[in-house]
């Protein structure tokens, strides 16, 4: 189609193929499954993303000559608007929210000539490999080092905390590549398959049943020159513009063409799950209960004008890009009230019921409360981020700041 369509002939054109192609959302999409189901429903997602790039619907705004159809944000919203209600392949939000656009940014033509059009076909998934296990939320701190041989990379050490790794196909690592000079100077981002020799990867058994979180372990793991994704050392500019394009899927401002907004849910949707529960465990009478869901509604009430002021002064330069992390705190914690609230209104039955129940299906969720306040950088991180780049406020004293990694005393004894 010309990209001269408008968004409303893109929206019309959209909806019909939808309700052609598309499954209808379930009741209970996002809890957790078990490993064979989550296997079957990323097969399906990638089923889904190949009939939508076959369509001609994915990588909306992404250009054409890597596969995307080269449309405005405005055609992008006529897409969610017209699929609402539909099954999308959200196993790919991460792949199309966050690493392809930082693929876009920092590849080179070859790069991204191969693998845009793999992933917006639904052929390639892609997880990040940062955090690791000694390393908390100083992720410039980390260990795991990529020693160069010629024109090859030597990959040693172990990342975790990677969502779907065990299910995806490349990742993005950062890793140090220099440890004469400071922290933040001495990391390079790679571009790996996952599969390559040397490479372990460990599903972690969850609390909530699940198994989507991996733990990775990289032994004399060999990556060609040509897998860096900018330049060698370079890679703290890279993993920046990488959780910038994090920020910007959760604000709704990101090239995905999945994501709703800050939630990551449709908008009413908690609400209106909050009244069903309250009437099912026979409290919609009841004052506080009343109450509570009242607030769920002034908290997505207020979410989608500030996603939209926000997005907006981003957009024209009025606020630094880091303001994006004002949309990420608001998300962190109005989703953990919303959980909150869900608990206070269905009391012991959300903990006493299965997942097929509508108190049950709460009580699941509440098991996972707090991975949204912390997956991402943390609510602690996001307010130093916003007071510094945001307000201009003073940073906190780093001691290690300017000092050669190698002399950093925490890291004496691992550098080998």
């Amino acid at each position: 189609m010309s990209q001269l369509e408008s968004p409303e002939a893109f929206r019309d054109r959209a909806r019909a193929w939808a309700a052609s192609n598309l499954p209808p959302a379930g009741a209970q999409e996002g809890l957790e499954v078990d490993d064979e189901e989550e296997l079957r429903i990323v097969a399906e997602a990638r089923e889904l993303q190949k009939a939508i790039f076959e369509a001609g619907f994915a990588g909306i705004r992404y250009p054409k000559e890597y596969g995307g159809q080269g449309l405005t944000r405005e055609h992008q919203l006529a897409w969610r608007e017209a699929t609402a209600g539909y099954r999308l392949p959200s196993a790919f939000n991460v792949t199309h929210g966050i690493l392809a656009p930082t693929l876009l940014q920092f590849g080179t033509e070859e790069q991204k000539s191969r693998h845009l059009p793999a992933i917006l076909s639904g052929q390639e998934l892609w997880v990040q490999f940062l955090s690791e296990p000694s390393g908390g939320s100083d992720l410039a701190g980390l260990l795991t080092r990529a020693d160069r041989d010629g024109d090859t990379f030597r990959l040693n050490g172990s990342k975790i905390w990677s969502t779907g790794a065990h299910f995806s196909d490349y990742a993005m690592v950062l890793a140090r590549t220099n440890m004469d000079v400071p922290k933040h100077r001495g990391l390079s981002m790679f571009m790996m398959p996952i599969r390559s020799p040397g490479v372990t990867v460990s599903p972690i058994k969850l609390v909530t049943g699940g198994s989507h979180f991996c733990q990775e372990f990289f032994d004399d793991v060999l990556l060609p020159a040509s897998y860096l994704l900018g330049e060698e050392n370079d890679g703290w500019r890279v993993a920046s513009g990488l959780l910038f394009h994090e920020r910007n899927m959760v604000a709704g401002n990101s090239l995905n063409d999945h994501a709703y907004g800050a939630s990551g849910e449709a908008a009413g949707d908690a609400v209106g799950e909050l009244a069903a529960l309250a009437k099912a465990v026979g409290r919609s009478q009841d004052g506080h209960s009343r109450q509570l869901v009242a607030e769920a509604v002034i908290l997505e009430t207020l979410a989608n004008p500030t996603i939209s002021r926000i997005n907006a002064q981003l957009r024209v330069g009025r606020m630094p890009p880091p303001a994006a992390s004002i949309l990420r705190l608001m998300s962190a914690l109005s989703g953990l009230r919303l959980k909150e609230i869900a608990l206070e209104i269905g009391g012991a039955q959300t903990v006493m019921q299965g997942v097929g129940d509508v108190a049950g299906v709460h009580g699941q969720r509440w098991l996972g409360a707090r991975i949204g306040t912390i997956a991402g950088g943390s609510q602690e991180m996001q307010r130093n981020g916003i007071s510094e780049h945001v307000l201009g406020l003073p940073r906190e004293p780093t001691p290690d700041k300017d000092v050669p990694f190698s002399q950093v005393l925490a890291n004496r004894r691992q550098r080998g």
